[in-house]
């Protein structure tokens, strides 16, 4: 308790009533569960009167007998049911954020940096610190015994990659885990990464406080009880178990929900307060890449590594990637000029000692968290770099979705267009982008759309399930035993499909009768390079043709590029 006197006493007045209100709010917390313990223990209360007082003669015979033995049964039956019920929300494992964590010996000066920023600011040093596939950072609580079974987060480290598994290093066994959004690092300075963990760091002052760490467990343990009970394949005795179980833990919470909001709105403004002294000046400007960040690398995930995962490789350099996507972003945004002037100051990575290693991991559990995967590489699954995208994602994909169009033209009958002279009609010709051109210019796009679509479905279908975790080294990531899956993207059907795939079409004959290459945008993903610039006007005149049934612009295009639709091109 010094330690929290001592440190209440060096932020101001509005910081003070934060932790003040927040130690009240613990308190309520902490009533509502001595409240539940109290109607648990009221039937024996009164069998223990009832007993008393027939020993003692005086409340015996007739209707008292009766009495003394329903009330002491039923209190035996209550008090086992809230042990079973307390024990339960006691040993129920809360949910733990995968994450992939780092050692000392792999970030020395990471771990030297919080260190000194929680000596600073008088606050106990995070137990450990971990990295998220996200733009946020957070302290989590993994003092359960079930979550510090996978402390080192799952997805610790790639196969093979050193120095990743977690360790403590000496710090309090139950003080936080620092999680940092691994972006932060690759885009954001030293200077900048500190001024923004300032804040996060002087939250495990008021976490150390004995008050508010109990009522958080126990809210942490009424969470974990409803998601518990929420299990599906019970059978019905437990089912019936476990739903009076997350019954209870649901009306708990209830009763404590306001509380243990503004418990941590109290934590916030404590810890916000505290930090005011550090870098505080430099916070508004980090806070500014904080919205940049987030923005490049949602466009990042959506437009770049979807189309990988969907072709069963992963961007093994995400946090790399995003620095060149907000590079691209500043570039083009004029909100955002003259942020990439920072890029001359040390970025936070150099703050790791294999940058390399941990991207990877990160970029492979962003991979797992938002699509799906097995946790090891593998022909159906594996790392592609950047230098190798465009080749090896770019045109395949367009290689794959022409062939695709092409087969549903096969199965609706359309006739390929004959180019090979007298003998057309015994030696067909291959697959043209005239012939779609030919088929889409009859104005009979709806039959094509629903065709494509169909074909996208049933080919999802016979795929393999996208494996949404599993089990690291025999640890449950969850209390589910999986990662959650975060989709990014709704799947397109009808004519913005059939768009992608003419699209497609379109970008291997200007490939291969053009001179054309398939290339990267750090923004907007595959790319259609003629004369090393990226030509991004090709999707509106598609989509005039898909849409309006107008071919003339597109016509026009292919005539400017030099493209041969006549002539047959290579699919997958």
């Amino acid at each position: 308790m010094s330690e929290n006197r001592t440190s209440d006493a060096r932020v101001n007045p509005r910081g003070k009533r934060g932790a003040q209100g927040a130690r009240a709010h613990a308190l309520a917390v902490l009533a509502v569960r001595g409240r539940a313990l109290a109607v648990a223990l009221l039937p024996a209360a009164v069998a223990v009167v009832l007993l008393a007082g027939g020993a003692m003669g005086r409340l015996s015979g007739g209707s008292w007998d009766v009495a003394r033995l329903v009330v002491t049964g039923f209190a035996v039956v209550v008090a086992g049911v809230a042990a079973v019920v307390g024990a339960v929300i006691a040993r129920a494992g809360p949910a733990v954020s995968p994450t992939v964590a780092l050692t000392e010996a792999s970030a020395p000066d990471l771990h030297r940096m919080v260190r000194d920023l929680a000596d600073r600011l008088e606050v106990p040093v995070p137990s450990a610190i971990a990295l998220t596939p996200d733009c946020d950072s957070w302290l989590e609580d993994r003092s359960h015994p079930a979550a510090q079974s996978i402390s080192g987060g799952p997805l610790g480290a790639v196969r093979g990659m050193r120095g990743i598994r977690s360790v403590r290093s000496g710090r309090v066994a139950d003080a936080p885990v620092l999680v940092i959004g691994s972006p932060f690092l690759w885009w954001m300075r030293v200077a900048e990464l500190r001024a923004l963990l300032a804040p996060v760091i002087a939250g495990t002052g008021p976490s150390a406080h004995p008050d508010i760490a109990a009522s958080r467990r126990f809210v942490r343990g009424l969470d974990a009880a409803v998601a518990v009970s929420s299990r599906a394949g019970l059978g019905p005795v437990r089912r019936i178990a476990y739903g009076f179980i997350g019954w209870t833990a649901r009306l708990l919470l209830r009763s404590c929900r306001g509380h243990a909001a503004e418990m941590e709105r109290g934590v916030a403004a404590a810890a916000s307060d505290r930090a005011q002294a550090v870098d505080y000046g430099l916070r508004i400007v980090a806070q500014e890449q904080v919205g940049l960040a987030y923005a490049g690398w949602d466009r990042l995930l959506t437009r770049v590594a979807l189309p990988a995962w969907r072709m069963g490789r992963w961007p093994s350099r995400l946090d790399a990637g995003v620095v060149s996507a907000l590079t691209e972003l500043s570039r083009r945004d004029r909100l955002a000029d003259g942020f990439t002037s920072r890029l001359g100051e040390r970025p936070a990575c150099d703050l790791l000692e294999e940058p390399g290693a941990i991207d990877a991991a990160t970029s492979l559990l962003a991979a797992r968290l938002f699509h799906g995967g097995p946790a090891d590489t593998g022909p159906d699954w594996s790392p592609v770099d950047w230098q190798q995208y465009p080749e090896e994602v770019v045109d395949r994909k367009w290689r794959t979705e022409a062939a695709r169009l092409h087969r549903v033209l096969d199965q609706l009958g359309v006739r390929r267009r004959a180019e090979a002279g007298p003998a057309a009609e015994e030696d067909p010709g291959g697959p043209t982008l005239a012939r779609v051109l030919d088929h889409l210019a009859a104005d009979d796009t709806e039959a094509l759309a629903a065709a494509v679509t169909a074909e996208v479905a049933r080919e999802e279908a016979a795929a393999p399930a996208p494996v949404p975790g599993g089990i690291l080294e025999g640890e449950e990531l969850w209390d589910t035993g999986a990662i959650p899956l975060f989709p990014l993207q709704p799947p397109r059907i009808g004519r913005d499909l059939l768009a992608d795939h003419v699209t497609a079409m379109v970008c291997c004959a200007a490939v291969d009768t053009a001179g054309a290459a398939p290339g990267l945008d750090w923004l907007d993903g595959p790319a259609l390079l003629v004369g090393g610039e990226r030509r991004a006007d090709l999707g509106g005149h598609v989509m005039s043709l898909v849409e309006d049934g107008d071919g003339e612009p597109l016509q026009g295009w292919l005539t400017a590029v030099g493209v041969r639709a006549e002539k047959p091109v290579r699919l997958v």
